[in-house]
């Protein structure tokens, strides 16, 4: 049951990529909305997160698990029925506050409930859930969009979340049993206050820069999230001396694999952040991809990541621990590394199929990576903070994300610009023959001059409406004329976003590898089991090493 919770959650992290063309349609949402559908929501997840944990470790992981199911599937519903590109935006973000109730009960409960020789099990379960979110998020998502059913579009993809939200909520009632804190705990209000505002002033000004021309206050704000983090570790301190209620439990954080399983998280999910929305942008925008043929496409890699997940447990995460995720990260690379050749190499007239291997080898080091990390990081963790162990592990993941999507305005966005006229002149031979079909060889030049002021300003856009005045003077040509120039202009963009894309892959190339280095600091052995008459004392156990 409490899996179907991590499903949707997992679900909704992926599945509004690939109808974010259809809702720019549809509400004419600019792009900072749209930054804000897909970010906004991994943003309040991760601010919420940390109280949603401790939340569950003082009321009752049941009672606050359905109460962040109920809230999530009633902001669905608000997210469906939105008119305007404000309201979807608000239902995102409290989806992602609910999500933060809901989600980290999920690892607690398994954490509490499962005796150590099951645990190795459930976590695996809790993978391979992961996977199909993947492979529902990204290729259902494409295909609900596609299929317009009644005409809801995009809707459904929202609207799906009501018929589990109500079959977890009638189910989990019944089977899920209720489990706290053995210590009378109290919510540290201070503290949530406090690391709310460091993480909102580190990520805000990174997802909006570029909207805003990158003013200076933004600059100031990230600058001083650093000791605002430094004051929320100090507060925590004291709060743990005054009366053992902090909303993070510090001592957590003198485990080994908790803390190097973290810093691998964070550090690997601010790559995938960049990727998958920069990679939907590029098939739907660059390469004019349906929804429904962008979410095909994304099949080989959602296969790979849902048999890696599901297999990482069992055997493999438990007799190799680290190495597992060690030989993960070298295939995402190599899968990442020939993506960015294919990319290149084919520019716009790549297919579907060219992709496949890339993202099929992509997708089992993502799962190899990504499944055991629970595991690794809660080994160690004593059962009466298991809340807020499971809080940290899903907000690294989601400040990595998060940081991840907020990046994509330096590392994509960003660079459209200075490419467009790159490819408006890899273009321009082959659009010069073809105009000299239909004009008189001395407006060649003007034309072609046109085109690429044309294209250097549409890729400069910070928001989609009417045409730059360069590409309305264009429109005005003969219609064979005009004809030749969309031709090109096609080519032009795909070109522009493959060079795009292709530095989002080489950025997500270098956090990987960052991530397999941080691995060395992980235990050497594998998946560790826990002990629970140490859990019980409050005190973690170590992990014993498997080689």
């Amino acid at each position: 049951m409490i899996l179907v919770a991590a499903f949707m959650d997992l679900l909704d992290s992926t599945v509004v990529n690939v109808a974010i063309p259809s809702i720019q349609e549809d509400l004419g949402a600019g792009y900072a909305a749209l930054q804000w559908v897909t970010a906004g929501y991994g943003l309040a997840f991760a601010v919420g997160l940390i109280t949603g944990g401790r939340l569950g470790d003082i009321y009752g992981r049941k009672r606050v698990f359905m109460a962040g199911v109920a809230g999530f599937t009633a902001s669905s519903l608000m997210c469906a029925v939105a008119q305007s590109p404000g309201v979807l935006v608000s239902g995102r973000l409290i989806q992602g506050v609910m999500a933060a109730v809901m989600v980290p009960q999920v690892l607690a409960i398994i954490h509490v409930t499962f005796e150590p020789q099951e645990r190795g099990k459930a976590f695996g379960m809790f993978g391979g859930v992961a996977g199909l979110a993947a492979v529902a998020g990204l290729s259902l998502g494409g295909v609900l969009v596609q299929w317009d059913l009644f005409g809801l579009g995009w809707r459904l993809i929202f609207l799906i979340n009501i018929p589990l939200g109500i079959i977890g909520l009638l189910v989990g009632a019944r089977v899920i049993r209720e489990s706290k804190s053995p210590q009378a705990l109290r919510l540290d209000l201070i503290g949530v206050v406090i690391a709310t505002v460091a993480l909102l002033m580190l990520v805000y000004p990174l997802m909006q820069g570029r909207e805003l021309d990158w003013p200076v206050w933004g600059f100031v704000l990230m600058v001083v999230s650093i000791p605002a983090f430094v004051l929320f570790l100090w507060y925590e301190r004291v709060k743990t001396d005054k009366d053992g209620s902090p909303l993070v439990a510090l001592g957590l954080f003198k485990a080994r694999s908790f803390v190097s399983g973290l810093a691998v998280q964070i550090v690997f999910y601010s790559g995938v952040g960049v990727f998958f929305l920069s990679w939907t942008i590029y098939m739907q925008f660059g390469l004019g991809w349906t929804p429904l043929h962008a979410g095909l496409t994304t099949l080989p890699f959602c296969i790979g990541a849902f048999v890696a997940s599901g297999t990482s447990f069992g055997f493999l995460a438990e007799k190799y621990g680290r190495k597992l995720m060690q030989v993960g990260s070298v295939l995402a690379l190599l899968g990442l590394g020939s993506y960015v050749w294919v990319v290149g190499h084919y520019g716009s007239g790549v297919s579907t199929w060219q992709m496949a291997v890339p993202l099929l080898l992509f997708g089992i080091g993502f799962g190899w990576v990504t499944a055991p990390i629970p595991a690794v990081v809660l080994s160690q963790a004593p059962r009466k903070d298991a809340g807020s162990a499971s809080a940290l592990i899903n907000t690294m993941q989601q400040v990595g994300a998060g940081i991840g999507a907020a990046l994509v305005s330096v590392v994509f966005f960003g660079v459209l610009g200075s490419y467009a006229g790159d490819s408006a002149g890899r273009v321009g031979d082959d659009l010069r023959k073809e105009l000299a079909a239909h004009v008189p060889a001395d407006r060649i030049d003007e034309l072609v001059a046109s085109f690429r002021t044309c294209s250097v300003d549409r890729a400069n856009e910070k928001e989609p409406g009417a045409a730059p005045a360069s590409c309305q003077a264009l429109q005005k040509e003969d219609p064979q004329v005009l004809a030749v120039i969309d031709k090109h202009g096609q080519e032009q963009t795909a070109l522009t976003f493959a060079d795009a894309f292709q530095v989002s892959l080489l950025t997500f190339m270098g956090t990987t590898v960052l991530a397999f280095l941080l691995m060395f600091t992980l235990p050497k052995g594998g998946a560790a089991h826990f002990d629970p008459d140490a859990a019980e004392a409050g005190e973690p156990a170590p992990a014993p090493a498997v080689h």
